[in-house]
């Protein structure tokens, strides 16, 4: 073993307004360390970290997050009054479900319930 995980860094235009999103998406509070880098450390998991850059998102992630949730269509609507956007329909297979959704900055990630 090398290591373990420090924190997540999401590269962004606007760390406090996306550190606040994902306070209200997964607890916790939104802490700023100056204007180009803020986090949040969730209840029972690793810090998640926001930092900022000069250039927009561009492609797709390749890494995202799953947020385990009891209700996919109730979690869903939740994100996406905070702000989040729904990406196509709910995915089903045996490992359970899931719904895409972006982030304010349009970061992909899923709320998603086992089988």
């Amino acid at each position: 073993m090398i290591g373990s995980i420090d924190e997540v860094v999401i590269d962004c235009a606007q760390p406090a307004a996306l550190a606040a999103f994902w306070a209200q998406v997964l607890g916790g509070e939104p802490v700023g360390r100056d204007d180009a880098w803020w986090y949040v450390v969730p209840p029972g998991w690793t810090q998640l970290s926001f930092q900022k850059v000069p250039e927009a998102k561009a492609v797709k992630n390749r890494v995202h997050l799953d947020v385990r949730v009891r209700d996919i269509e109730a979690a869903t609507a939740q994100a996406e009054a905070l702000g989040a956007r729904r990406v196509g329909a709910v995915h089903q297979d045996r490992a359970g479900s899931f719904q895409v959704l972006l982030d304010p900055e349009g970061n992909e990630w899923c709320v998603v319930k086992p089988a």
